[in-house]
């Protein structure tokens, strides 16, 4: 997809053996993947730019997506059952979980129902409207529990405004910000994209994923272009997420 003489260039020209952290591929158990199918053609279409290793994060999200680690376990193996069967056998995927912050989180964390990232980093989210009331607190308690927190699309959450003082906040508190690479377009729109591009700018974003839920998604990946200033300060994002996650 590289073009020589082009300006910009395709950001999964960036992406050949990166580790995408942060999905919704496992098939029929969240808003991602409806069945195995779609999620063998998404990994198919994710292979077509060399990215073979993933970490399925389906969402535990209370009343709404109430997974856990045997729900989320049976849809894995399905899937490794289906890679095998089409003989993808250089596709490594794992699971681990999305987290929303809500009323019932702390008591999955007490109770160490949630299931972290490499044993841990622990993947969390909030409504994109208005903050977790218990958020603060939360972020406390996984600390306590030796987790490191990190949130989830950072750019996406139409409270935390361009500049505002609570991304620096949130950082002192030992969140890290995981950006979705999808942001980097105009996929969520362009206010998203405009504060995609100045946390990257502002050194404050940590690993990058893409966040993919379903072909939509992955097309659209696929049609971002970026500058090579942005592809510059994309590429050491994308080597620290390849070192922590793969």
């Amino acid at each position: 997809m590289f073009h020589f003489f082009s300006k910009k260039r395709f950001l999964v020209d960036l992406l050949e053996g990166f580790v995408d952290m942060h999905n919704h591929l496992l098939p029929g158990i969240d808003d991602g993947s409806k069945n195995v199918t779609e999620s063998i053609s998404l990994i198919k279409g994710f292979q077509e730019f060399g990215v073979k290793h993933f970490i399925a994060t389906p969402h535990i999200m209370h009343n709404y997506h109430p997974n856990t680690a045997a729900t989320i376990g049976d849809a894995l193996t399905e899937l490794k059952n289906e890679l095998l069967s089409e003989n993808l056998m250089d596709v490594a995927i794992t699971a681990a979980a999305e987290h929303m912050v809500d009323a019932n989180f702390e008591t999955l964390l007490e109770e160490n129902g949630v299931m972290p990232i490499k044993k841990n980093y622990i993947l969390i989210e909030m409504s994109y409207l208005q903050p977790s009331i218990n958020f603060d607190v939360a972020v406390q308690k996984i600390a306590s529990k030796r987790l490191f927190p990190i949130l989830a699309h950072p750019e996406r959450y139409v409270y935390l405004k361009m500049g505002s003082s609570k991304f620096k906040r949130y950082k002192q508190q030992g969140l890290l910000f995981q950006l979705n690479l999808l942001s980097l377009g105009e996929h969520y729109g362009k206010d998203v994209q405009k504060k995609a591009f100045k946390l990257v700018e502002e050194g404050l974003i940590d690993f990058v994923a893409s966040d993919v839920h379903h072909m939509g998604h992955l097309n659209s990946l696929k049609e971002i272009k970026v500058t090579y200033k942005m592809a510059e300060n994309l590429l050491p994002l994308i080597e620290k997420t390849i070192y922590n996650f793969y």
